[in-house]
């Protein structure tokens, strides 16, 4: 009898094991919501799926009575537009300076910087950016850029460092110069690396973006759900929270599979 650690499900399987916990969390909400509401039908912690419906359907495909529109898909654009330019500004500051790294002179003066920039909190700055750029959507974007640039800078870094010397000698003595060496030889190799850092940096770019909204903004799914909050409207803010992590997946598995249409040699850590 092979190891428990060697017996690999099949396919069947595989899918029923990766189900089976969702499953297990939605039947123990059910149950959760359905022994509250049968104690107080007024309960609003666990609403039923009803409700949530019910309030899906308010947001997304009836009009708001006072403005005409329909607030879960401005919330939605509001944000997806705030975090895109975010994490774009961030992918391209990244990158340069990433690349900058490969020459001492630029690397010695910024390397220590940028650590020391890695480690302030982002949020604890939020009040600077509100203070200094207005309550804007500028001071929203650069939370996002400042929260998430020096860790991708540093995994840039790290890549850099993780180039065979071998190839850069090999390009240098073909006749490449600095800029050849940078763009035939070093951008290939970060542009991979680069597109999976967004795929980790996804998780605290949204963290940043909700936390800007929830304190200065008019519109965005942050602000819906703290708008709400007064009003202990559950059935809206968990269907919120729902969408935003379906959103996020969605963001993760598109940006996982450009990688691997683009560069299909490229295997990230721990992939199999």
């Amino acid at each position: 009898m092979s190891r428990l650690m060697n017996r690999k499900p099949g396919r069947v399987l595989h899918l029923g094991l990766v189900l089976l916990p969702f499953a297990l969390l939605l039947l123990l909400y059910l149950a959760s919501s359905q022994a509250r509401l049968a104690d107080n039908p007024n309960d609003k912690l666990l609403p039923s799926f009803t409700q949530m419906a019910d309030a899906v359907d308010r947001m997304a495909f009836t009009p708001d009575k006072r403005t005409g529109a329909y607030l879960w898909w401005d919330d939605t654009s509001a944000s997806l537009k705030r975090l895109g330019t975010g994490l774009g500004i961030a992918a391209v500051a990244s990158l340069v300076l990433g690349m900058a790294m490969l020459i001492p002179l630029l690397r010695n003066p910024l390397s220590p910087l940028v650590t020391v920039i890695s480690m302030i909190p982002p949020l604890s700055i939020l009040p600077i950016l509100f203070i200094v750029l207005g309550l804007g959507e500028l001071s929203k974007v650069m939370l996002i850029v400042i929260g998430i640039t020096p860790v991708l800078i540093r995994d840039m870094q790290q890549r850099v460092s993780e180039i065979p010397t071998e190839l850069l000698v090999k390009a240098q003595t073909l006749g490449a110069n600095t800029w050849q060496v940078l763009i035939r030889v070093v951008l290939p190799q970060l542009l991979p690396r680069l597109l999976q850092g967004l795929c980790l940096a996804l998780g605290p770019a949204w963290l940043f973006l909700i936390a800007a909204e929830a304190i200065a903004s008019t519109d965005g799914l942050g602000y819906r759900i703290f708008l709400v909050r007064r009003y202990l409207a559950m059935d809206v803010i968990l269907p919120y929270v729902a969408w935003i992590t379906l959103l996020a997946f969605i963001m993760d598995r598109a940006l996982k599979g450009i990688c691997r249409a683009l560069f299909p040699w490229f295997e990230p850590k721990g992939a199999h």
